[in-house]
């Protein structure tokens, strides 16, 4: 039992904690910003796997780590706009169109991937972001090893998660946002477009989900594979709802459920004898558990999913 509770107090846990919900935050706020304007968008899990192979792939031919993330941002925008426009202007299923960009966003990463890079024994590898030693801070006993020697990413999540906060509670954008996935017949009475509004909401979102991606790519791994994503979408879709649609609770989730998935990692070590299975289990019917609790209280946008037609009521 001291072994177990001893887990908490290891600074290399807390570490990996970050490290594993970095790709979570950037995912879910960016699913987080769809559904605030009422589109949800269910093409997340491709749109991470086309950042994570774009963003690599962009570094592997010669360009910055930094302009591998700008890159993935860039496509994961692109296949926001193809959702929004599917879904927005012409109205059409979003489960559906949403579904149908996992697919084919999942499909055309494996296939670049295979055309443009040449694959041998071993998979091509690039150098990816180093942690970065904040000095003085660094060298703080426990804080600085969680807190002040994580990879750029990381911090860029973070701030992320704030200033995304900020916007949707603090200005006028973030009000018509909000009030676009409640009421978007309001919006339009105060002379706003809610169409253009969802259409950049999903955009930018899908920006976040394509930065999310690549993050597995170039800072947790060093190469890529088209499985890697491996569900993480779907967990972030999950989270926003655990979330009540709050960019601080989304990022407590995405904390949560990593503290979950590291500590089964390292409980595989602590407790022989048990299959593996289980402790992999335990992360997601931890998390389908508290958002059972959740959900039930959770306010969903009204206007989440219905489609907006211009003077309709």
């Amino acid at each position: 039992m001291n072994d177990l509770l001893g887990l908490f107090l290891t600074a290399s846990l807390w570490a990996a904690v970050l490290n594993i919900a970095t790709p979570l935050i950037f995912g879910t706020l960016g699913a987080l910003l769809c559904e605030r304007a009422g589109v949800l968008n269910l093409g997340i899990e491709g749109i991470m796997t086309m950042g994570a192979m774009i963003g690599w792939l962009t570094v592997y031919g010669g360009g910055g780590l930094w302009t591998g993330l700008l890159v993935a941002a860039a496509a994961g925008a692109l296949l926001g706009l193809l959702h929004a426009g599917l879904t927005v202007p012409l109205g059409l299923s979003q489960h559906v169109a949403g579904l149908g960009i996992t697919l084919l966003a999942s499909a055309l990463a494996a296939y670049l991937y295979r055309l443009l890079v040449e694959i041998g024994d071993l998979p091509p590898t690039i150098v990816p972001f180093q942690p970065l030693r904040i000095p003085g801070l660094s060298d703080i006993p426990f804080l600085g090893e969680v807190l002040f020697s994580r990879t750029p990413p990381t911090y860029l999540a973070l701030v992320a998660a704030l200033v995304l906060g900020l916007v949707l509670a603090r200005t006028p954008l973030g009000l018509a946002v909000r009030m676009t996935g409640e009421n978007p017949h309001a919006v339009e009475a105060q002379g706003l477009d809610p169409v253009r509004i969802r259409i950049g909401a999903v955009v930018a979102g899908s920006a976040l989900m394509g930065v999310g991606g690549a993050f597995l790519t170039t800072a947790a791994f060093n190469s890529f594979f088209p499985a890697m994503v491996q569900g993480r979408g779907w967990i972030c879709i999950a989270l926003v709802v655990f979330a009540s649609w709050r960019p601080g609770r989304a990022l407590l989730g995405a904390l949560l459920f990593a503290l979950f998935d590291a500590y089964q990692l390292r409980l595989q070590a602590v407790v022989p004898g048990v299959p593996y299975q289980l402790f992999l289990m335990a992360p997601y019917l931890l998390s389908i558990l508290a958002l059972t609790v959740v959900a039930r209280r959770a306010q969903v946008p009204e206007a989440l999913m219905a489609p907006y037609r211009r003077g309709e009521r």
